[in-house]
């Protein structure tokens, strides 16, 4: 798991605009008009249409889509007790996985009020703003009092997902196991370290699944629950079937099931040796789980493992059931989130882990292959399938136990619908992490007297990506780690300028006056170069003494270009490099070529450009839909550039039919598939969602991406340089740190490729 510093993650929550979600407005706004029908007097009309019909709500406002995460501050994460205000980021970090999972708007809501009584009553008073509300960090056992009341007296769904999100998901893992296991949950001994809301939700999910009461032997602070017991609650009351108390290890012994929500390092190989044959153990306490996963599979190979950890097989994350069970919820207006919902989520997610895994899935893990067994009994976090798997089984749920207030009918178009509300924006970012987590590579970062690129070089090694090599004077890069109280790990610095480097300054000289000694140098000036950071890094990369270099952020795109050019090369059955731009927008990624290399390309090299690129896309695990730009479309205007594209398109036709690329065509209908659809149904991006623009010359290229840039809140990387030998790219000069670190990522997975 990366290392998070205190620094790094109050800078995350402060930097730009302080905290991680805000609204925008999903109205045109921009005349007097605009704002007249937003506010007074045109607001008066949907609202009379409400008053007369209040379920014209969900025509006229956001209420169909919007969720309330509302906490009381009594039981965050593992912190307890710190009330609302300190609970703020994390509620507004729900929201951000609601919304990135499943595209719904949250608004984070943090009451005063540890008072049950005053808790429901707020909620209750402010409901009506919302589709459906999350309870988070409210501890029991008012919490479980809480959801109940609340379920009882408002008409949309309520969760409180501590509790039954961790239920579900475990739940899900539970059936897997135990088919695989060949085992009746009927049957099975089932011990509980903890007795929480999630802990108690678990056991009641289970029971409703067919476990036996009798069966369940469950463990507080204070020990396990049985009838002599006096300091019980009513939720605890229901599991003290036990005439008698025992110690945990007593427990263990011939226990089918282990599930742990308590405290790390409470159960011991030896417990785990006393269990019975084909052991299922979910040990969910985090950071540090009740036995480690390295521990229990030593003693045990027979073993089914999950842990609440992203590091080791079958993890136990939430995000796996929210945001789809609300998904799903929202999207049949129903007016609760009952068992029947729950127990489908949970079939729905156990399903999943069996199916075949996406071979992007795969990749982005770093796994050979992933197959349905002991290792991938719960399907991965970033499986894009979720959405589409759970939100309509919660649905179909709903509509079948009489709580869903709009039906569906046409589920195809229902699971269209789902797979186009999320583009592959960030995760891209996520799943290019991943692969180059998998196989970290040496880095050279050329301008590393740049605090910028030493706190990149410190991320990308924290998240285990690259092996930082500095260059630069050693004085100053140690002097600004010391300044900036840097904690760089696993890392080399080199001057090529020392006297420690001359002998290998010499003999890359002499390598590169054996490339360029037909081309005006001399070696004494090969040697010379060398001197020269941009230059030597190159060579380290092409000679083996590196794997990628990055540079950039201070000098002209030119410094860095020509020296890879003249070093390394292009890749093989390649003419020319391009650059490549990322732009991940609201609609997913969208990449523009060429915008930084070629000048005035022919048709012959915007076709080579093109080819370069989708190759580029593909290796992303992106499917490439490309449009070449021109201000003409499909010879409706005559000139120079108009003509070039048509005819790169024709030999983009001729040469690869396989690619999806069609063109001249102007940007807007290349972006508007409703336009394009009306006006130019032949083409080949017809009813496909354009992804690639390839742009006719440099200025058209370079000035677009530089505009979009500057007018809108995208996240961007880039430039790539496509069609290199080997691993060389350029940061745009003034690059942010993150943009830094996302090309160090991308630039390792090239190499990967390579």
């Amino acid at each position: 798991m990366p290392k998070i510093r205190k620094q790094d993650a109050l800078d995350y929550h402060a930097n730009g605009k302080p905290g991680k979600i805000s609204v925008v407005p999903t109205k045109p706004y921009s005349t007097p008009k605009d704002l007249s029908l937003a506010y007074s007097p045109g607001v008066a009309e949907p609202c009379l249409k409400i008053a007369e019909n209040e379920s014209d709500v969900y025509k006229y406002t956001a209420k169909a889509n919007l969720v309330a995460v509302i906490s009381n501050g009594t039981a965050v994460l593992g912190l307890g007790d710190i009330g609302p205000l300190a609970s703020k980021p994390v509620m507004e970090g729900k929201g951000v996985l609601f919304k990135v999972f499943a595209d719904i708007d949250v608004f984070d809501i943090e009451v005063d009020a540890k008072d049950p009584e005053k808790f429901i009553e707020t909620v209750k008073a402010i409901a009506p703003t919302f589709g459906g509300i999350n309870l988070e960090d409210i501890k029991a056992p008012e919490a479980f009092l809480i959801e109940r009341r609340l379920k009882e007296e408002l008409d949309i769904p309520v969760m409180h997902d501590d509790q039954h999100g961790t239920a579900i998901i475990s739940a899900a893992a539970l059936l897997n196991c135990l088919e695989l296991a060949d085992k009746k949950i009927e049957e099975i001994k089932i011990v509980v370290s903890g007795a929480g809301a999630a802990a108690i939700s678990c056991a009641h999910l289970y029971l409703a699944l067919g476990a036996r009461l009798e069966n369940v032997y469950m463990f507080d602070s204070k020990g396990m629950l049985h009838l002599g017991r006096t300091d019980l609650d009513d939720q605890k009351q229901r599991f003290t079937h036990a005439p008698k108390s025992m110690t945990l290890e007593e427990a263990m012994k011939g226990a089918d099931m282990f599930l742990g929500l308590s405290k790390g390092n409470v159960v011991s190989k030896e417990m785990i040796l006393s269990m019975a044959k084909n052991p299922i153990v979910f040990a969910l306490a985090n950071p540090n789980p009740e036995i480690s996963y390295p521990d229990a599979t030593a003693v045990r190979s027979d073993i089914f493992m999950a842990t609440g950890r992203s590091d080791y097989p079958n993890q136990v994350n939430n995000v796996l059931g929210f945001p789809f069970i609300f998904r799903g919820a929202l999207d049949v207006r129903a007016t609760a989130i009952n068992e029947e919902m729950k127990l489908a989520a949970v079939k729905a997610i156990a399903e999943l882990a069996k199916e075949s895994i996406p071979e992007e899935v795969i990749q982005a893990y770093g796994e050979k292959n992933i197959s349905f067994g002991r290792e991938q009994f719960i399907p991965k976090p970033l499986d894009p399938r979720l959405i589409y798997y759970v939100a309509p089984a919660v649905a179909k749920a709903a509509i079948e136990s009489g709580v869903a207030r709009k039906i569906i009918t046409d589920w195809q178009a229902y699971e269209t619908e789902l797979k186009n509300r999320l583009g592959l924006d960030n995760s891209i970012i996520r799943n290019v992490t991943l692969m180059a987590q998998r196989n970290p590579k040496r880095v050279v970062f050329a301008e590393a007297d740049n605090i910028k690129v030493l706190k990149a070089a410190q991320t990308t090694s924290d998240e285990g990506v690259a092996f930082p090599i500095l260059l630069g004077d050693k004085n100053k890069i140690e002097g600004l780690i010391k300044e900036y109280s840097l904690e760089l790990q696993n890392y080399t610095i080199v001057d090529p300028k020392s006297k420690e480097e001359e002998s290998r300054r010499t003999a890359y000289g002499k390598a590169f006056f054996e490339k360029r000694k037909r081309k005006g140098y001399t070696e004494y000036e090969a040697v010379q170069q060398m001197r020269e950071r941009n230059h030597f890094g190159a060579m380290m990369v092409e000679l083996g003494d590196a794997d990628c270099m990055i540079s950039g952020l201070t000098r002209n795109y030119t410094d860095v270009v020509k020296p890879a050019m003249r070093i390394i090369g292009t890749a093989k059955d390649v003419n020319r490099i391009a650059g490549l731009y990322v732009l991940f927008t609201k609609n997913g990624p969208l990449f523009l070529a060429d915008t930084t290399i070629n000048m005035n390309p022919t048709a012959e090299e915007i076709a080579d450009i093109t080819y370069i690129v989708a190759k580029t896309i593909k290796k992303l695990k992106v499917n490439p839909k490309i449009a070449l730009l021109s201000y003409s479309n499909f010879g409706s205007s005559q000139g120079e550039d108009a003509v070039k594209m048509a005819r790169a398109t024709e030999i983009l036709h001729e040469k690869y039919p396989s690619l999806v690329v069609d063109g001249e065509i102007q940007a807007n209908f290349a972006l508007n598939n409703e336009l394009l659809n009306e006006k130019f149904s032949f083409s080949t991006l017809t009813n496909k969602k354009v992804n690639t623009l390839i742009f006719p010359n440099l200025s058209s290229g370079n000035i677009a991406y530089k505009l979009l840039q500057e007018i809108t809140d995208a996240e961007t990387v880039g430039p790539i340089l496509v069609g290199l030998k080997k691993s060389v790219h350029v940061v745009q000069m003034g690059a942010t740190v993150r943009e830094i670190v996302n090309m160090v990522k991308v630039a390792v997975v090239d190499a990967h490729n390579r």
